[in-house]
């Protein structure tokens, strides 16, 4: 992997807050209805993906693991 400079980083860095600058104001500018319409688009496509029968296991190893983190940890 590449190493990059410090200037190099802190000029990424800020390239990315002016990305989360602008999709915030977009987001804000954007009327409800609009929002609503996003919202039922992506309701409706559930149906298109198949249920993905490994995803409670491995959602139950998930929760497990950060239970024994937090455990360890005291969090």
């Amino acid at each position: 992997m590449a190493q990059i400079t410090p200037t190099e980083a802190a000029s990424y860095l800020s390239r990315w807050q002016d990305v989360n600058r602008q999709e915030v104001a977009e987001l804000r500018s954007t009327p409800l209805e609009a929002k609503l319409r996003q919202l039922c688009a992506l309701l409706a496509s559930r149906a298109t993906f198949p249920v993905d029968p490994d995803r409670d296991p491995r959602a139950a190893a998930v929760a497990a693991r950060w239970h024994r983190i937090r455990t360890h940890y005291g969090g």
